[in-house]
């Protein structure tokens, strides 16, 4: 029994005192904020058609399914062009700087935000890797990802060493970018443009509200207790927004199989042969001709879909299987981009998929991407060191020993509080 309680004890502690899973989280906010990216650039020239006032489902047509499902858009806020225009640039905007982790918090609400408008808007625009980005960025919200390889870490990491040196430093991006915020938010609200159901509009409230609460503790307590808690809260919320995306993931493999099976389509081979003889989904007709072509590429194909789709939530629970399985769906993804043509559908399922990636294969892929880039750098800054002028012994000036500054004290990457 004492076994038990200390088990859940920490447990418990482990839960409220850090934010699990860094790494992951930052994984799926970089691969969900750059599969929308994406997306919206390479339709930048189609989005009249796709979104906008030219699209054959038009604006009176999507006001009346809006009407009926509750469902929140901000571009049923006017049928104007000029309207259309800016929130598909504040939603390429806010992916982008999703995409570096400035201010993360902040960037997770717009993102949220334009991937609703623009799909609620369209609702027929999309390759089933839609349907994952819907869901996932109302997740993305609650967590908090930006503790690693971001702008927020960054930022962060200069303020705690400007602190150690004694030096008082005080934020203004963050709070402009609230009050601009919240401008917007009292505005649709006065002008009765919130529609939808009450979650998102209750949702927006709350996250606004959340933050002043949060830079009001950190700027004006006097103690730190009540930082501490709403740490806590925070760290909790984290916690429970990554396991639903853990959870989800789990659920849409575990259904596609389970529907696999009981169809004979995906019995008899069919279901894999004929879509790469459609049109639609053959960008390389020669390489889909050579895959079908083959019998037994068919059988293994179909098959081992099936089978890892209805196997991986089971091989959460070992993790070396886990690993393999989790390969094997990363490279079915790849494969199906290139050879059906559906790159953004691929790149939504391995974002989802990314959150169960090992921490020690992030951590070594972030090494190398952060030697990479110091190497580029080397190479891109000019030769040769800066000019001097004058030599300190010849005209008798001594230069001083600069003092030390004392280092910050070491710091787990993995349980250090980013304000974000």
């Amino acid at each position: 029994m004492n076994r038990f309680a200390l088990a859940v004890s920490t447990a418990i502690a482990r839960v409220t005192e850090t934010a699990l899973g860094p790494y992951q989280s930052a994984t799926i906010r970089i691969g969900f904020s750059a599969t929308w990216l994406l997306f919206l650039l390479r339709e930048f020239p189609h989005r009249q058609e796709l979104y906008g006032p030219d699209g054959p489902w038009n604006w009176n047509l999507a006001d009346q399914l809006v009407s009926l499902n509750g469902a929140f858009s901000a571009l049923m806020w006017s049928d104007g062009q000029f309207w259309f225009g800016t929130v598909y640039v504040l939603a390429v905007l806010s992916s982008l700087l999703l995409l570096l982790g400035w201010h993360t918090r902040a960037m997770s609400v717009l993102f949220m935000v334009g991937v609703l408008s623009l799909q609620n808007r369209s609702i027929f625009m999309g390759d089933g890797g839609d349907n994952v980005l819907h869901l996932m960025c109302i997740y993305l919200v609650f967590t908090r990802c930006g503790q690693v390889w971001s702008l927020d870490e960054r930022r962060a990491r200069r303020t705690r060493e400007a602190r150690a040196r004694g030096e008082h430093v005080v934020g203004r991006a963050g709070p402009a970018l609230w009050a601009a915020l919240g401008l917007v938010l009292v505005s649709a609200a006065f002008l009765d443009k919130l529609n939808g159901d009450w979650f998102v509009p209750a949702l927006l409230w709350t996250l606004w509200l959340a933050q002043a609460l949060w830079w009001a503790a950190g700027r004006f307590a006097r103690s730190g207790q009540s930082r501490i808690m709403l740490d806590v809260v925070a760290n909790i919320v984290h916690n429970g927004a990554l396991l639903v995306i853990m959870a989800e993931a789990c659920l849409i493999y575990a259904t596609a199989g389970w529907y696999k099976i009981q169809g004979s389509r995906w019995q008899d081979g069919t279901a894999v042969y004929y879509p790469l003889h459609l049109e639609s989904f053959s960008p390389w007709p020669a390489l889909a001709d050579l895959l079908s072509a083959n019998g037994v590429m068919v059988m293994l194909v179909t098959y081992g879909t099936v089978a890892v789709q209805v196997a991986f939530p089971f091989t959460l629970f070992n993790r070396r299987v886990k690993n393999v399985l989790l390969a094997a769906m990363i490279t079915e993804h790849a494969v199906i981009a290139v050879v059906l043509g559906l790159p953004f559908f691929s790149l939504a399922m391995i974002a989802a998929d990314s959150v169960f990636l090992p921490t020690s294969f992030l951590r070594r892929l972030g090494g190398t991407a952060a030697r990479t880039r110091a190497r580029l750098w080397a190479r891109s800054a000019p030769r040769g060191g800066p000019k001097r002028h004058g030599d300190p012994k010849r005209h008798g000036n001594q230069q001083r020993p600069r003092t030390p500054a004392r280092p910050a004290p070491p710091t787990d990457p993995e349980s250090v509080k980013i304000p974000d």
